[in-house]
């Protein structure tokens, strides 16, 4: 298969992200990785960004695109069986409720619905049962468009807080690569 692996900035998850990419890669399944503008340029408590671009970069075989116009051209003419967004931050799923195309994520998720093909998202966001509920919903409702399956992260001290499992993410992407949603989605 092949695979548009799209990372946002969810830093604290970009180390089981990285696990999911891996094992992707290596399955056979070829991947061209898109990072969002902070992800490609912001360095934090969880690593430099220059780092991680490395890694992602070995792990895909030196592709990497990290600019709107780039993304673009790649998933529109790439033939993605699947764009896989993970993780998924909440801004991110707003802008794809939305519509918005600022980042190559976004614009990546974009030209992949424009062609009618699928896209996962693999939802870690800390608002996802507040204030970006809505857009959850926006997105859930979206033709073409699947989630991995998710739970609350952490009740009691995050009680809005949304994170896939991320062991899901490969499975799910096979899912939805055939525009179908894997069950169950609450977990």
């Amino acid at each position: 298969m092949k695979f548009c692996f799209a990372i946002t900035g969810s830093f604290c998850n970009h180390a089981q992200a990285l696990s999911v990419l891996r094992s992707i890669a290596g399955s056979g399944n070829e991947v061209i990785p898109v990072l969002s503008y902070n992800v490609s340029n912001v360095s934090t408590r969880f690593g430099s960004a220059d780092d991680f671009s490395k890694k992602v970069s070995t792990l895909c075989g030196g592709a990497l695109i990290a600019d709107i116009t780039a993304a673009e051209k790649a998933v529109t003419g790439g033939g993605f069986d699947c764009v896989i967004v993970c993780p998924c931050t909440g801004n991110t799923c707003a802008k794809i409720a939305c519509g918005i195309t600022d980042t190559p994520v976004t614009m990546a998720v974009k030209a992949q619905l424009r062609n009618g093909g699928n896209v996962l998202l693999a939802l870690a966001s800390n608002d996802s049962l507040s204030g970006n509920l809505k857009n959850v919903g926006v997105c859930m409702d979206k033709k073409h468009v699947f989630f991995a399956p998710m739970r609350q992260d952490d009740p009691k001290k995050k009680p809005n807080s949304l994170v896939c499992d991320f062991s899901k993410v490969p499975e799910a992407a096979e899912y939805a690569a055939r525009g179908e949603q894997i069950q169950p989605l609450f977990l």
